[in-house]
Parts: C-alpha cells; sequence; structure tokens
C-alpha cells in the first residue's frame, strides 16, 4: 500500500490567521512582547515608587489598570499565537499603536506633557523606523505627534507632594513637547535609515558572495576533472585486465565474444578520455594557476573582444625604472577567480558607456601593480561618483532580460559593487575619477600592493 504525503500523520499547530501570515516583516511576535514586558516593569516601578516611596499624589489605580491592560494583552498575545510568528505592518501598526496610546493614557493621569517621561512616547516610533515600511512609521509619527500636542492642555495636573502644587511655565511645557517632536523626527529616521543600509548591505554582500561561489566551482573543474581521472583509472584498469582475460578463453564462435570486444574497446576509450582530461588540467595547473600581468590583461579582455568598441591593451613597467633591477621583471600572480570577475566586470562597464574605445593600461614598479581602466564616455555623473561602489546605486536605467536578469544585476547597482568587494578582498585599492582632458570619460585605477599581487594563496580570502 503507498501511503502519500496528505496521508501521513502531523501534529496540529497553532491556528495562525490568514492575515496574520501575510506580508511578514523582521519583527517577531517574540521580540514585540518582550519590549513590552520591560515596558510594563520599568511603568510599574516608577508609579509604584513614586506612588508608595516618594508619596507623590497620583492615580494609582487608574494608572495601574493602564498597567495591567498591557500586561494582559502580552499574555494574551503569548497564548493564542506561536512566538516565533513574524508580525505583518498592519499588526505591527496596531500593536505599537496600542503601545502608544497606554503610555498617553499614563501620561494623561500622570501631568501630560509636564511630565519628564514624556519622551517614551518615542520608543514605540523607534522600533517600527528599525522593522517596518516608512508609511507604518509616518503613521505612527502621526500618533504620537497628536496625542502629545493634546496632552499639553488636557491631563491631570503633575504628581507632586500632598499639600501643594507645582505648576511649570507654559513655555517649559512647550518646550518638552518641541523635545518629544525632535526626536520623534531624528531618532526615528535615524533608526530607518541605519536599519536599510544594513538590510541593503547585507543582501549585496549575499550577491557577492554568491558570485564568488559561482567564480570558484568554475575554476575547480580543473582539479575535478584531474581527480576523476585519477580515481577512474584503477577500476577501468581492471576492467580492461578482466576483458582481456575472458576474450582469451572465449571462442570466435561464443556468442557473448563480440560484447566482450565492445567492452574492451569501450574501456580502452573511457581510459583515453580521462588521459585527455588529466594532460589538460595538468596543463592548466601549470600554466593557468600562474599567470603574468599581461596574460592577466589578456584573460579579462578576451571575451570582450568581438564587441564594436575596440579595446586598447597596454602593459609595462612603470616609467623611470632601473633598465637591471628587479622591478623590470613583470609581476606573476596565481589565478584568482575574483580578480578576473571584477576586473571583467570593470571593462564591460567601460564599453557600455564609452563612446568609441577602451583603454586598459597595466604598470608596475617595486612597489605596487596599477591597472587602470579608462573609457571616453559621459564620465560618471557628479551626484553618484562619492557614493558609486556602495549597493543598489548604479546609472544604468532597470531592464528587463528574462530569467538571466537576477543573475547578472542589471541596473541594479550590484555589479560594480561586487567587482569592488571581490577586487578589495584579493588586497586591491579602488579609485574613481573623471578624466577633464579630452576626450574625457571615466577612469578607474586598481592598484595591488605589489607583494599582495605576487602572494600565493590556497583559497580565495
Amino acid at each position: 500500500m503507498t501511503v502519500t504525503e496528505d496521508q501521513i500523520p502531523t501534529e496540529p499547530r497553532p491556528s495562525v490567521p490568514e492575515w496574520l501570515q501575510r506580508g511578514q516583516t523582521r519583527l517577531r511576535l517574540q521580540t514585540m512582547v518582550r519590549l513590552r514586558w520591560l515596558a510594563v516593569m520599568g511603568q510599574s516601578f516608577t508609579v509604584i515608587g513614586s506612588y508608595w516611596v516618594l508619596g507623590l499624589d497620583l492615580p494609582i489605580v487608574p494608572a495601574l489598570i493602564a498597567i495591567a491592560a498591557s500586561a494582559w494583552l502580552n499574555v494574551m498575545l503569548r497564548l493564542r499565537y506561536p512566538a516565533s510568528q513574524r508580525l505583518p505592518s498592519f499588526f505591527a501598526l496596531l500593536m505599537l499603536g496600542f503601545d502608544i496610546l497606554q503610555l498617553a493614557v499614563l501620561l494623561y493621569l500622570t501631568g501630560g506633557m509636564e511630565n519628564p517621561f514624556a519622551f517614551l512616547l518615542v520608543a514605540p516610533v523607534t522600533v517600527s523606523a528599525a522593522t517596518q515600511p516608512p508609511r507604518v512609521t509616518l503613521s505612527l509619527g502621526l500618533l504620537a505627534v497628536v496625542l502629545a500636542t493634546v496632552l499639553i492642555w488636557v491631563h491631570y495636573p503633575l504628581p507632586w507632594f500632598a499639600g501643594s502644587v507645582l505648576a511649570l511655565p507654559f513655555f517649559y511645557v512647550l518646550g518638552i513637547w518641541a523635545t518629544v517632536v525632535s526626536g520623534l523626527l531624528f531618532i526615528g529616521f535615524y533608526s530607518w535609515r541605519t536599519a536599510e543600509e544594513g538590510r541593503r548591505m547585507a543582501e549585496a554582500l549575499a550577491a557577492a558572495e554568491m558570485v564568488l561561489a559561482r567564480e570558484q566551482r568554475l575554476s575547480a573543474l580543473d582539479g575535478l576533472a584531474a581527480a576523476a581521472a585519477h580515481g577512474l583509472g584503477t577500476p577501468l584498469a581492471t576492467i580492461s585486465v578482466v576483458t582481456k582475460e575472458l576474450l582469451r578463453d572465449a571462442s570466435a564462435e561464443n556468442p557473448h565474444y563480440e560484447d566482450l570486444q565492445l567492452l574492451r574497446d569501450q574501456a580502452e576509450r573511457c581510459r583515453e578520455i580521462l588521459g585527455q582530461l588529466a594532460a589538460k588540467a595538468e596543463q592548466n595547473d601549470l600554466i593557468v594557476s600562474r599567470m603574468t600581468v599581461s596574460h592577466l590583461m589578456e584573460d579579462v579582455v578576451e571575451p570582450h573582444r568581438l564587441v564594436s568598441v575596440p579595446i586598447d591593451v597596454t602593459t609595462g613597467p612603470a616609467a623611470g625604472l632601473d633598465p637591471g633591477s628587479r622591478a623590470m621583471q613583470e609581476p606573476v600572480m596565481q589565478r584568482n577567480p575574483g580578480v578576473l570577475y571584477g576586473l571583467g566586470n570593470l571593462i564591460e562597464n567601460a564599453i557600455d558607456f564609452a563612446a568609441n574605445r577602451v583603454e586598459a593600461t597595466a604598470t608596475w614598479n617595486e612597489n605596487e601593480v596599477r591597472i587602470v581602466i579608462a573609457d571616453d564616455g559621459t564620465g560618471f555623473p557628479p551626484d553618484v561618483l562619492e557614493q558609486l561602489g556602495e549597493p543598489f546605486v548604479t546609472t544604468r536605467p532597470s531592464q528587463s532580460w528574462g530569467e538571466e536578469a537576477p543573475d547578472e544585476h542589471i541596473g541594479m547597482g550590484l555589479g560594480f559593487f561586487i567587482a569592488k568587494t571581490l577586487l578589495e578582498r584579493s588586497g586591491a585599492r579602488l579609485e574613481l575619477a573623471n578624466r577633464s582632458a579630452s576626450p574625457g570619460g571615466a577612469v578607474v585605477t586598481v592598484v595591488w600592493p605589489r607583494d599582495r599581487f605576487e602572494r600565493v594563496w590556497s583559497s580565495f580570502d
């Protein structure tokens, strides 16, 4: 009897409404509950300490009821939903909006904007700014500003010692209101911007790691071919020997004689193929794994030779070197997929924006290796020149190229970021500029310390 996947018994899971599963964000229900428990404890200690320890006159029962409302909401949420549930934006808006309203009620009972704890209205908005879309944060910020404005005039007296009243000047209260509003604007925007940059950087680094992993897999194919040739050589040799022995003992009239001959021929063919793979892998290991600057430039430029924009490649030692010095010798590097991909991306960008030609120049001296890639296009726009190299910063309009578009990162601003990241990991330094002299255009300079360029490593780091 065949058991299908639908027939396999599973443990019952907590029921989660469909609207609570749609549009999930980075804020977990457990985080929201823990933050509210922290607020409940702080509010309880403050209210109880002010009333029973300091002896301040405040409406203790309504204040404790407001605090208990937050505690009961936490208990209900924890019992009703799984702690790991990701909150959708609308649900987070309701939860954080409740926190603002609950805090406004406590402020209403304890002096309104005259209460120094009024600045805590910023806390829920800050949580939203770090985890929610801007529209949710903007809505919560407007709610907090409206409630803070109402609390200037509508509130119980500021709790003070029995028999005396503390009256604060109106302009002082207005200053507290201005502080709350300024905090909402500044801290909210700062939290949102910091969280957004962190998220974008994480996504861009993940894309860079994917590209690097792909380049490393391609580079490792030669080694895999050599390993396959070595590993399969012994069993194929055994098959050939056994087949020859069987053919020697079998007569031509044997019905299996032709099959044995075919088996021997195919085994020999497999050995020949593996021998060719092993020879190619050894050749690549000796020649391609170690490459001079000239070979590096040709390797990078060769895939782009067929485009309509010509590429002029120049290599040689820097001017002014002693002809007999060691610095005249051409530097040799170990083949590095990250460097090849990074330089190839810079060449491709130069071709895309060039008007007539691209110039790629490689020079070296005793201290450094320098590669300059220049085009004769319009150059880098001044407003994005300082931001180039950051993820999702691009001067190229987004295009749709079908299924291959996500892999190529066209128009997303990730190509240059990935190239810059891979080159910097190899020890290089990138410099971006625009040529002021004719014909103009953009100039990208990649500089390695010579000892780092010639370094031999077992894996890309």
